[in-house]
């Protein structure tokens, strides 16, 4: 028995980052749907999924289950879920396709190296100003998701202005990315 909840604690954190993927269908309908109680399921979904983004990095630290497919896994369920639903905001003109379109070119760039690095013996891990973009992200949908004001500030406006924020991060940890990247390929 106690084996077998041993094992179970080691999936556990790749479950839920597997989980952040296996959401994104439903982000479709809903959004496309555009309804009030349709957004506010969507943002409510959004936020469940973005955290276990926290719980699957701690869980996997606490019983000693990092692996080189969690650390590959998470950042791409990560884009998977914010793509997903950035992509679908573009249609209705809550996000701007410049904006996705950036996000999108800077992960797919980043994914390439991370790629290269693995092939070449090198893991380059999250960095801080990545982690912060992502942080922004998930915290910028949900408030554009909702279309709602907070003391007649829109959070649409708000959350727009996060995701530039992003952008600007997103600019910054790739960068930080290639660098790395030609630094240690030199070592190794």
């Amino acid at each position: 028995m106690n084996q077998e909840i041993a094992a179970w604690k080691k999936k556990l954190p790749m479950w839920l980052t597997f989980s952040r993927m296996a959401v994104c269908p439903f982000f479709i309908p809903l959004i496309r749907i555009g309804e009030p109680w349709a957004n506010w399921t969507a943002a409510f979904l959004f936020i469940a999924a973005s955290i276990t983004d926290y719980f699957d990095g701690s869980l996997a630290r606490k019983y000693n289950a990092i692996s080189n497919m969690g650390k590959f896994m998470d950042p791409i369920a990560d884009k998977v879920l914010v793509a997903t639903v950035l992509i679908m905001l573009v249609p209705s003109g809550r996000v701007g396709p410049e904006l996705v379109l950036l996000l999108l070119c800077r992960d797919i760039i980043i994914g390439g190296i991370r790629s290269v690095a693995a092939a070449d013996n090198v893991i380059i891990d999250a960095k801080a100003a990545g982690k912060w973009k992502t942080a922004m992200q998930m915290i910028a949908i949900p408030l554009i998701l909702v279309s709602w004001d907070l003391a007649g500030i829109p959070f649409t406006h708000l959350g727009e202005l996060l995701l530039w924020i992003s952008v600007i991060l997103s600019i910054f940890s790739g960068y930080q990315y290639v660098r790395l990247y030609f630094e240690n390929r030199k070592s190794v």
